[in-house]
């Protein structure tokens, strides 16, 4: 499956990560399953809930998670995904990430080198937990995107 996300929600992505650094910065991804596509049209910074070691890792809150679901329910969309920072580290899913990920969801890696987002992946936990496994991204032209939402 490959992960399409809107140009205007991968700059904002990257915008927010850039911010964050040099901690992980965190965020939702909300959108559709489309045909053999997963459609990313939205994506939603959200605050590094973790208490310590923010430098190499995140958490995001129940009530945030709860809150960015309503949001998306609401605009007619799923959470369909998550993402957040590697700084100044490559944008390959860590030990930390493969403990605490869910199978179904996509996770967007961006590597943020010097506060300038550097690398740009996507991946899927297998059902069976044991991998992540790489989805291809492309960018999703405003145009199809607006059309598909209504707009």
């Amino acid at each position: 499956m490959s992960l399409r996300i809107g140009a205007k929600a991968l700059a904002h992505m990257h915008t927010e990560l850039g911010l964050a650094y040099p901690e992980e910065g965190c965020g939702v991804l909300l959108g559709r399953d489309v045909d053999a596509a997963r459609e990313v049209l939205r994506a939603v910074a959200l605050v590094n809930t973790l208490d310590d070691a923010k430098h190499r890792r995140y958490t995001i809150s129940p009530d945030q998670f709860l809150a960015a679901e309503r949001s998306a329910r609401e605009a007619g969309l799923d959470v369909v995904g998550f993402f957040h920072s590697h700084p100044d580290h490559p944008a390959r899913p860590s030990a930390f990430d493969l403990e605490h990920a869910w199978p179904w969801y996509s996770y967007v890696i961006v590597s943020v080198t010097h506060g300038r987002a550097a690398d740009t992946t996507s991946w899927r936990l297998r059902d069976d937990r044991a991998a992540f496994e790489p989805e291809t991204i492309e960018t999703l032209r405003e145009p199809e995107a607006l059309a598909r939402d209504g707009a």
